[in-house]
């Protein structure tokens, strides 16, 4: 029996009698006893409560008296809920120990020993697997699977799992009755411990061997997880799950798969873009704005600060836009969508083999029956307050198009010819990283904002409060990441009128219209600052920084060498306290999820998102690591099958990205006018003549009073005629600046290519999720086989069972009649 002199107390912390082991410890704040009115802390609170009032002195002040009235009621009140709590937690079997300001003042320690009994009891409700004695082979895809591992080799950490196993113990739902099946790894009382849960203590327990191996898994996960060093290697899953629950697992498991799904995708990507880097020279309507023989001139694009303009000072702008607007486009967006149902598949498949080698698939979640999202949890009477934040949302972008609409003005205006330089380009992208800064400032907000609200609705469990939280949260911040990308893709430039007639609103301020190239510069601008920069500052600098910040300020309240003190003194709970509160997996999701949606979503105007998300996201991986074994607490080990909400919010962006990418293709993108004046007006059949045919005439004298240029002679001539980009009848026609039949065929060709390219891709998705099987071949095989075993397994028991007391008593038993077989059977199915 261990002693609290022994050795081993120093490795694994016990109660004060040495025998019962700490299995979890809680920690409160105490409040600091005032030199006033002094008391014990083990006095009764019943008899606190009954205490006169004290009458403060005259030389006291009466409102100083009354705020420390108020804080320990205060601190009462928290003392009472926190007894209540205690004793619920003894009612169910659990022994506790308290510690408090011993050696870290103001900090209480709760510290919980769980008697084996608890363990069985609740291992048995909870339907806790449990290996057993009897082991089985694993026949199906030996071969296969030996020839992965060694291809494999160099990319497995090296944590003593990465072997093939050719063989498993076969598993059962945990029971009383039948706990001497069950295989024992180091005694009876480390039986919980082998799945990852919490282990008891009995006398005949080895906890200087259960500290080593937790010893051990951490500085293997610091080694083979945590390090940059080894970011190409694949994550050692199994020894996360082992240490951290299957939830955290799943997570990390999840990020992985998404991440090696996006080397692919990266690859398309980048060959798309390399072959618009290839073709820019060969591009006809690119070579046509940057000929200088075609002597076009544009109208103004603002009314008296801006003038006449060649279209050939936007031939920079032309032959970026063919980087991300070219005969690829069409083509990465439908292998972007199939991409998308293939790694969910791919998920699919991959967490059910998790859930198989971890024994999680007969779990089933107790609340899962009531935590399930309706119409009316979707439309409560405080979701008005999230479609303002919404408007919100909307009124920041508004506040970024004037900004715009101002700075591009008064540049213009500016005499000097350095101002005049790449005006648009300026704007373009300061705009684009206020923007950024304001996406940054308002996800914090509105964070807030989602917990007020879920906290309101008071969710009758654990499950449902975080669901509903995920789903606000997701809701809001996915408005504010993306109301700005909307904006440009599919609003900016297309209401703006006309010259001699445009649209203003807000007094002087025109609506925006897009370069000669189209919006999708501009978007991909827009999405590659927004990305790189939640990435870089958002997600990698703020969790990297943020923690250190607040370590180090931590640390500095400690004196250096009260500090050695302290590390050579204290308990590894005591250790434990200065490191950060683990606040759950939430956040990690989220900002994968919204860079998926950027992945996705818009991939047709910026190819290389798919590149920018796996750089990130191997970073990130090691990151969260270092961040999971370094900095934060150690989570409670939570069992989960699935990833929960987030895999429908992903199915959910995914089906979505399908008809966002075909509406960029077809109204942001100019491929759908290329495609109708190849095949419709094109004499030749080629693009030679495309930008002519784009360009409408517009008779300057049709300016309206105050709206001409104030320099008309800017380039030099007089200007009678401008062109500007739309499809509309000349000035001298009989209907003059309305929409012409060119623009109506355009429009019928984009509509119609948005049905076919949403509903192709979309039969093509549901083909190929219909074709792969959620549940991998083998591991169906293998559930199957595990079924019958165990009840051969429970078969033979009884039979030796049977046997045995046969051989003890050979006397035959008396039959039993009819009626009270009935009635044993009846009595005990109620």
């Amino acid at each position: 029996m261990v002693g609290s002199s022994s050795p081993d107390a120093k490795l694994w912390p016990y109660f004060q009698d040495g025998l019962r082991r700490i299995d979890y410890v809680l920690t409160y704040n105490v409040q600091m006893p005032q030199s006033t009115h002094k008391q014990s802390s083990k006095s009764c609170l019943c008899c606190r409560f009954k205490r006169e009032p004290k009458i403060p002195p005259a030389h006291e002040d009466p409102e100083l008296a009354a705020q420390e009235q108020r804080l320990d009621y205060h601190a009462d009140d928290q003392r009472l809920r926190r007894e209540e709590f205690e004793e619920n937690l003894r009612e169910m079997g659990l022994e506790m120990e308290k510690e408090e300001g011993t050696k870290l003042p103001g900090v209480g320690f709760l510290k919980i020993h769980a008697p084996w009994d608890v363990l069985c009891r609740e291992a048995e409700f909870m339907k806790l697997k449990m290996p057993t004695t009897k082991v089985y082979c694993l026949e199906s895809y030996q071969k296969v699977n030996m020839f992965l591992q060694k291809v494999t080799a160099p990319l497995q950490p090296k944590v003593g799992e990465n072997q093939t196993e050719n063989e498993k113990h076969l598993s059962y739902p945990f029971s009383r009755e039948k706990q001497h099946l069950a295989k024992y790894i180091m005694g009876k009382s480390h039986l919980f411990i082998f799945d990852g849960q919490t282990s008891a203590n009995q006398p005949e327990s080895h906890p200087i061997v259960m500290y080593l191996i937790l010893v051990l898994s951490l500085q293997i996960l610091y080694e083979q997880w945590a390090s940059y060093s080894i970011f190409y290697k694949y994550q050692p899953i199994g020894l996360v799950r082992k240490y951290f629950g299957e939830k955290v697992g799943l997570y990390f498991a999840w990020l992985g798969v998404y991440t090696q799904m996006l080397i692919p995708a990266a690859i398309v990507g980048v060959i798309v873009f390399l072959y618009g880097c290839a073709t820019v020279d060969n591009n006809i309507p690119s070579m046509e704005v940057c000929d200088e023989r075609n002597n076009i001139t544009m109208c103004p694009m603002c009314d008296r600060a801006c003038s006449y303009w060649k279209l050939v000072t936007a031939c920079g702008t032309a032959r970026a836009s063919h980087l991300f607007d070219n005969a690829a486009t069409v083509f990465f967006a439908i292998f972007m969508a199939l991409w998308a149902t293939m790694f969910m598949e791919h998920w699919k498949r991959r967490q059910m083999r998790l859930n198989y080698v971890w024994d999680m698939t007969s779990f089933e979640d107790g609340e899962a029956e009531n935590v399930k999202l309706t119409c009316r949890d979707r439309m409560p009477a405080y979701m008005t307050i999230i479609t303002m934040m919404i408007f919100v949302t909307l009124a920041i972008v508004f506040g970024v198009v004037l900004y715009r609409v101002s700075i591009m003005t008064a540049l213009h205006m500016s005499s000097t010819p350095t101002f005049r330089t790449n005006i648009r380009a300026t704007v373009k992208t300061t705009a684009a990283i206020i923007n950024l800064i304001i996406i940054i400032i308002m996800d914090e907000v509105y964070g807030a904002i989602a917990r007020w609200l879920t906290i309101m609705e008071v969710p009758k469990t654990d499950k449902s409060f975080e669901e509903r939280l995920i789903f606000k949260t997701f809701i809001l911040k996915f408005a504010n990441a993306f109301t700005p990308i909307v904006y440009l893709a599919f609003f900016r430039g297309r209401i703006i009128g006309r010259p001699g007639k445009y649209l203003y609103v807000m007094g002087s301020y025109r609506m925006e219209e897009c370069a000669h190239a189209g919006c999708l510069m501009e978007l991909c601008i827009q999405l590659c600052i927004t990305m790189l920069g939640k990435q870089l500052i958002q997600n990698n600098l703020f969790e990297i920084g943020v923690p250190k910040l607040k370590k180090m300020l931590r640390q500095r309240k400690i004196d250096k060498n009260h500090q050695e003190e302290l590390n050579r003194t204290l308990h590894r709970h005591e250790k434990d306290h200065f490191l950060g509160p683990f606040v759950g997996l939430n956040p990690e999701y989220m900002e994968m999820i919204i860079q998926f949606g950027m992945v996705t979503l818009f991939v047709a105007s910026f190819p290389l998102a798919p590149l920018f998300a796996l750089l990130n996201n191997v970073i990130e991986i090691r990151l969260d690591a270092k961040k999971f074994v370094t900095e934060l607490r150690r989570p409670i080990a939570v069992r989960a099958k699935d990833i929960g909400i987030w895999y429908t919010l992903l199915r959910g962006i995914s089906k979505v990205a399908v008809i966002v990418n075909a509406f960029v293709i077809s109204f942001t993108s100019d491929f759908i006018p290329r495609l109708v004046y190849q095949h419709m007006y094109s004499p030749d059949g080629t693009l030679h003549g495309f930008v002519n045919h784009t360009l409408s005439y517009f008779n300057v004298s049709h300016f309206q009073p105050g709206t001409e240029p104030m320099v008309p002679m800017h380039l030099g001539y007089k200007v009678d005629v401008c062109r500007y980009k739309d499809y509309r009848d000349p000035p001298w026609s009989d209907t003059p600046y309305e929409f012409s039949r060119e623009f109506w065929a355009i429009l019928a060709a984009r509509l119609a290519f948005v049905i076919v390219f949403q509903n192709v891709v979309m039969l093509m998705s549901d083909f190929v999720d219909w074709l792969i099987p959620d549940i991998p071949k083998d591991i169906s095989i293998q559930i199957h086989k595990e079924r019958n075993l165990v009840v051969e397994l429970f078969m033979k028991q009884e039979r030796g069972k049977k046997y045995r007391n046969t051989v003890r008593d050979p006397s035959p038993q008396p039959l039993r009649s009819n009626y009270q077989y009935h009635a044993v059977s009846s009595l005990g199915t109620k």
